[in-house]
């Protein structure tokens, strides 16, 4: 089974910007799909963007347009690159294979 490491986050204003690197322990050539979700405090845990194995992606419409998701899969690694980030923002962020595995998490705070 792959094991997820997010990484990337921190504390930035709003504004700024913060690109978050999910690193996978083998290759995800043959993942299907994978996500970026976050969960802020008191509300359940929500897609952010995917992008499938055929490249296709897909936003949540709070971030269309400000995040973008790729995937590199020589490097066995799927980015989230945050734009124009807002206090809303704020949660923790992790990374889906699958629809299965998760990863621990990474911490985004947008505050000034």
């Amino acid at each position: 089974q792959v094991q997820l490491v997010e990484s990337g986050g921190g504390l930035v204003q709003p504004g700024g910007s913060l690109r978050l690197s999910c690193a996978a322990s083998r290759s995800i050539f043959t993942i299907h799909f994978m996500g970026w979700y976050r969960q802020a405090p008191g509300k359940q845990r929500e897609l952010v963007a995917g992008i499938t194995s055929g490249g296709s992606t897909n936003y949540a419409d709070s971030v269309k347009g400000r995040f973008t998701i790729s995937r590199d899969n020589a490097k066995n690694t799927v980015y989230l690159q945050m734009n124009s980030l807002k206090p809303e923002d704020t949660a923790v962020y992790y990374c889906n294979a699958d629809f299965s595995t998760w990863g621990q998490g990474t911490q985004v705070t947008v505050s000034s």
